[in-house]
């Protein structure tokens, strides 16, 4: 199987030369809520502290993405989703590791956001979320969503 990521940009690059480091599965949910995008920011005892990053975690070995996303939502903010849409899996290389990130445009279904995990949460305007300091891997997200959103809105 060809490694791929995919950059800031959204395009593909070709990590087959890279070293064969450690994989993580990650599931995340891009929550929207009256137009607004949630953002949580990561605690200072986490890896990657103060970055932000849409909420989600690891996956189980085994586990499925959306399955992830429903028990690390639960655990991290006590609370239920209704995914909406999955946006294709983007793939990010830090020099330790390599990522992939399974994200969900997602709705609250239950519950109140009670932080178990995060430092804060902010609910954004999408024009806003690029003021952020971004944990790296989540980037391409933010630019995967604009573009969904943008095509949506076209044939709306």
């Amino acid at each position: 199987m060809q490694a791929v990521q995919k950059n800031v940009k959204g395009e593909i690059n070709d990590m087959s030369n890279e070293s064969d480091g450690k994989k993580i599965e990650v599931s995340c949910a891009i929550i929207e809520r009256d137009g607004l995008v949630l953002a949580a920011q990561r605690s200072e005892t986490m890896s990657m502290p103060l970055k932000w990053e849409f909420p989600g975690g690891k996956m189980k070995e085994g586990e499925e993405p959306d399955t992830c996303l429903k028990r690390e939502l639960m655990e991290e903010m006590g609370i239920t989703v209704i995914m909406k849409k999955m946006l294709p899996p983007l793939g990010h290389h830090y020099p330790d590791f390599t990522v992939t990130l399974y994200p969900f445009v997602c709705a609250i279904d239950a519950g109140e956001i009670v932080l178990h995990e995060h430092r804060a949460i902010a609910w954004m305007k999408f024009s806003e979320l690029a003021s952020l300091d971004w944990v790296e891997a989540d980037l391409p997200v933010v630019y995967a969503y604009r573009r969904s959103s943008k095509i949506l809105a076209h044939f709306q």
